[in-house]
């Protein structure tokens, strides 16, 4: 069976890092076993969805490198979750509803209150079509309920009622659908609930399996339920445990804490990897390429534990993935911001520098003007007379600062610390050895005589 996985995020905020583990996690399982991947767009509220958000959401999974099959948004399938809903109010599993939140709300203190579980009690399906319409009368407007396949009969109280699957995570799982109240599908304004609208859209579109957060595992049960109700059989599912942010950011869409679009100056594999590995028993390293970490794709590694999200971990790991980066791959990227030096350039910075953009400032420092620091100028003159004629290569360095030893018999920091400081005016960087045939001699003595250059 050739599987077919989607990502369905809500255009209502950003795509973060929480939900961006689901959609990796989905794209991965797909590629790896030959499969297909939706993107969904689950863009029914229309009070807070936009089109400026699907499209962020769009941009920042074309970065990543996802490549979809099919895009689907719901807000152009109503005509088909009417016609689903017709059939369940036909077979007699919708029913109309009319109590009023605060009603629900005060009925629900009152089950509490003597010991019942606070679930709704049918009371609807008890109407009669007199009753019904004296409400409709009144101006009620329904909403409508699924009634959960939980009783003997249509309006009975709920019995115990297990609803079980093997989910690729976690295991055997059971929900008691007993302990549930009926949820409602379509809202009194008219509008479709996700629980309704999700089992609609992964029939239409043949979804084979779910990879989702373990928010959903309640869920999971009723949905199940409406799959079958609905004449499916329901797909395989996989809950994943959820993110935390550490310290005070927030894991949210409409925060911009853990926004992804925050976050471009990273690596997208250096992301894709740590959002697939964070939570697993495999070591989090950063992969060169999609299908290899597809390959390295084990949902039975994925721990059943919250995994916490760690944005300095997620940058030591970006800096991981660019010291191992030739230069081919960056060239483009690098010319971009200006700057040159080629393979040489890059080959001596890039064990030094976190994100991409960093190249830049190493790059003002071997091409560009920089005040040098002067810690001991007697000591930089005698160097400069000592400063070997060009042309420089990988021993000039050496060279050099052997001869300034035994000239001073500085040794240790006291030799090498003054030149770095003069030389690139940081406190460390890359190894000199590299840097100063790059510097060049003029620069180089210019700068050891403390001007700027």
């Amino acid at each position: 069976m050739t599987p077919h996985l989607r990502f369905a995020p809500s255009p209502t905020g950003y795509l973060h890092f929480g939900n961006l583990r689901t959609a990796v996690l989905n794209y991965l399982f797909a590629m790896k076993n030959g499969g297909s991947f939706l993107l969904r767009l689950d863009d029914t509220d229309q009070e807070r969805s936009s089109e400026a958000f699907a499209e962020q959401i769009r941009d920042d999974l074309r970065w990543l490198g996802f490549a979809w099959d099919r895009e689907a948004k719901q807000s152009e399938r109503t005509a088909r979750y009417e016609e689903a809903a017709a059939k369940l109010k036909a077979a007699g599993r919708l029913y109309p509803c009319y109590e009023t939140p605060e009603e629900l709300e005060r009925r629900r203190k009152r089950q509490l209150a003597s010991g019942r579980p606070p679930i709704y009690d049918r009371a609807a399906l008890k109407l009669t079509e007199a009753e019904r319409a004296r409400l409709q009368e009144e101006g009620r407007v329904a909403h409508w309920r699924f009634r959960l396949d939980n009783s003997s009969d249509a309006a009975g109280a709920p019995r115990p009622t297990t609803v079980a699957w093997d989910d690729l995570i976690r295991g055997a799982q059971t929900v008691d659908l007993g302990s549930l109240s009926d949820p409602v599908l379509i809202r009194a304004d008219g509008t479709f609930l996700y629980t309704f609208t999700s089992v609609v859209d992964d029939i239409d579109f043949a979804i084979t399996h779910v990879i989702r957060g373990e928010d959903h595992v309640t869920n999971t049960g009723v949905q199940i339920d409406l799959f079958r109700a609905l004449g499916a059989a329901p797909p395989v599912f996989a809950h994943h445990a959820l993110l935390t942010a550490s310290g005070d950011l927030k894991m949210s869409k409409r925060s911009g804490d853990m926004a992804l679009k925050s976050s471009r100056n990273l690596e997208p594999m250096a992301v894709a990897s740590y959002v697939a590995l964070i939570g697993t028993s495999d070591a989090i390293e950063p992969l060169r390429s999609m299908q290899e970490l597809a390959g390295r794709l084990d949902l039975s590694h994925v721990s059943t534990a919250a995994a916490r999200f760690d944005l300095q971990e997620l940058k030591a790991l970006n800096a991981r993935y660019l010291h191992a980066t030739p230069y081919c791959e960056v060239a483009d990227r690098l010319a971009a911001l200006g700057v040159g030096g080629g393979d040489a350039f890059w080959t001596a910075v890039r064990g030094n520098i976190t994100v991409l953009d960093e190249a830049a400032d190493w790059w003002t420092v071997v091409h560009g003007t920089i005040a040098p620091t002067i810690e001991d100028a007697e000591f930089l003159g005698t160097a400069a007379g000592l400063l070997p004629a060009e042309p420089w290569g990988e021993t000039t360095w050496s060279e050099w600062t052997n001869a300034v030893k035994s000239a001073t018999g500085a040794k240790g920091r006291a030799l090498f610390h003054p030149l770095r400081l003069a030389l690139t005016a940081r406190e460390s960087g890359p190894e000199l050895k590299a840097l100063l045939p790059l510097i060049g001699r003029d620069k180089a003595l210019s700068r050891l005589a403390g001007e700027a250059s």
